[in-house]
């Protein structure tokens, strides 16, 4: 059985998200964790989330996919799968959403696969919950789903446990299950972290493939510069909860525009070059309840200047992409 589709129109969103804020109310005063968060997916395009830990990366996607822990709140903007607006719904209608339009990732198979159950199971009652189909129909997608993945012998396979799988593919089940109900959107959270080097490059040209096959938009969460440059095609720098930086991966990677994503792309080792040491960025990041006024970033950048203390940058439009910075604008004085 074919489960392949043809991809939608280009211009088709996957996900819409638009001036996005989570706060998270304590005893102390109210903390903010992503602050007027916007950025777009289309159908069938992977965007690469980058930052250090901290940065928000995680808390998108967990807003994205209804999963924020209480008292964790959306408390403005927008969040639109496939059109249809979901940061309004209640859990019921949410969960709902789950799997049938957005699926989800993460980083150790082993929390996504219920170890009681074989994977033809997880995959039959998955398949059935968002579809009509029969037992012996879902059986049939579900064999399709693992030879799409690329699991050898998955007519004997489908009926072997989680633990009869290595690391690698659990984490193709894994990701059978996130196609499972055709979602417009996947939320890909570290999903090669726990992989070694050789079994990360399989899972994320996997990924890739299957995005183009099936028309899917990936939110790509990591913090692998090098994951990023070899599977998506747009990428979103984070820093303390906002969008800093965000264009076409060649064009980030190769000619980065804020100080921050400077930092990140000089601490990386270059093939063939020798150094005695890397590019560092002094410093941490911020705790939600001292993030600093102006620009974030400013205790940590040598470059910044008194205006950079005071005035919170906006997002501009520049080239392909934009950015969040008074040093690019020249105006830091």
């Amino acid at each position: 059985m074919s489960i392949s589709c043809h991809p939608p129109a280009s211009d088709a969103l996957a996900l819409d998200v638009r001036g996005l804020s989570v706060e998270f109310p304590t005893r102390k005063g109210v903390l903010t964790a992503l602050s007027d968060v916007s950025l777009t997916i289309k159908r069938g395009e992977i965007l690469g989330v980058v930052g250090e830990s901290g940065a928000g990366k995680s808390m998108t996607g967990m807003a994205v996919l209804g999963l924020l822990e209480p008292p964790g709140r959306v408390a403005s903007g927008e969040i639109r799968i496939g059109g249809k607006r979901t940061d309004n719904l209640g859990e019921a209608e949410m969960a709902s959403i789950r799997g049938s339009m957005v699926g989800a990732i993460f980083q150790d198979p082993l929390t996504s696969l219920n170890p009681l159950f074989s994977v033809g199971q997880q995959l039959i009652e998955t398949v059935r919950l968002h579809s009509s189909r029969s037992r012996t129909e879902a059986r049939a997608q579900a064999i399709a789903l693992l030879k799409q993945v690329g699991i050898p012998g998955a007519d004997e396979r489908i009926d072997h446990y989680p633990h009869q799988f290595s690391g690698g593919m659990r984490q193709r089940v894994v990701i059978a299950l996130a196609l499972a109900g055709n979602p417009q959107l996947i939320i890909a959270d570290e999903p090669t972290t726990a992989l070694d080097v050789s079994i990360q490059a399989q899972i994320t040209a996997l990924l890739r493939k299957l995005c183009r096959e099936h028309g899917t938009g990936v939110m790509l969460v990591t913090h692998d510069m090098g994951v990023i440059a070899e599977t998506a095609d747009r990428v979103a720098v984070m820093y303390a909860g906002r969008v800093i930086e965000i264009g076409p991966v060649e064009e980030v990677l190769s000619r980065p525009k804020h100080p921050y994503t400077r930092g990140l792309m000089g601490s990386i080792p270059a093939l063939g070059a020798r150094v005695e040491r890397l590019a560092q960025i002094d410093g941490a990041m911020p705790r939600l309840n001292a993030i600093p006024t102006g620009c974030a970033f400013n205790p940590r950048c040598l470059e910044s200047g008194s205006r950079c203390r005071q005035v919170r940058p906006v997002m501009v439009a520049e080239g392909q992409g934009s950015v969040a910075c008074l040093v690019h604008d020249g105006g830091v004085q």
